[in-house]
């Protein structure tokens, strides 16, 4: 019994720092939820705005400068050629400062522009919120600012082919 207690508040406990992944709540065809947001590059990207041109990947990852997440940002580097042959636009989303993001685009030298979500609204909208750090997921916007893919549990050693293949069949 107090095995069994235990268990229940730890896995409770876990969901409540870490949050609970609700990409259920927006589905493939749902609208994008539109939002503002400060770049690394000093600008504020609106999403409304963006629309239109090209696909755009909003993938939400943890933390700059972590193991996993360097390695998910280090494939969409590495695989950026594609994306531009794709007419794609990559944004990455943390609660990170524009600060942090601008020293994690240096030292990797990334190729996209990273949105700090430091009040977790994004997240929120898109059901990526957690406690302390968004959950790991990727929505693919097309160019009407539909939803046309997500991806609620990103892999970041598959993510940037993943991606690819997502990008090429909306073309």
């Amino acid at each position: 019994m107090r095995q069994r207690k235990w268990l229940l508040m730890t896995v409770g406990g876990l969901f409540m720092f870490f949050g609970k992944a609700n990409a259920a709540d927006l589905k493939v065809g749902d609208p994008a939820p539109d939002f503002t947001a400060p770049a690394s590059d000093g600008s504020q990207v609106h999403l409304k705005d963006k629309i239109g041109s090209t696909p755009i990947v909003l993938y939400f990852y943890p933390k700059d400068d972590t193991p996993g997440c360097t390695k998910e940002a280090c494939g969409l580097r590495d695989n950026f050629t594609a994306f531009r042959k794709l007419n794609a636009t990559v944004y990455g989303i943390s609660y990170d400062t524009v600060d942090s993001h601008r020293e994690f685009i240096k030292k990797y030298n990334l190729p996209f522009l990273l949105l700090s979500d430091q009040d977790k609204k994004i997240a929120e909208l898109y059901g990526a919120k957690g406690s302390l750090f968004a959950k790991r997921m990727t929505f693919v916007v097309d160019k009407t600012g539909k939803i046309a893919w997500l991806n609620p549990s990103v892999n970041p050693s598959t993510h940037s082919k993943e991606l690819e293949e997502v990008l090429s069949k909306l073309q």
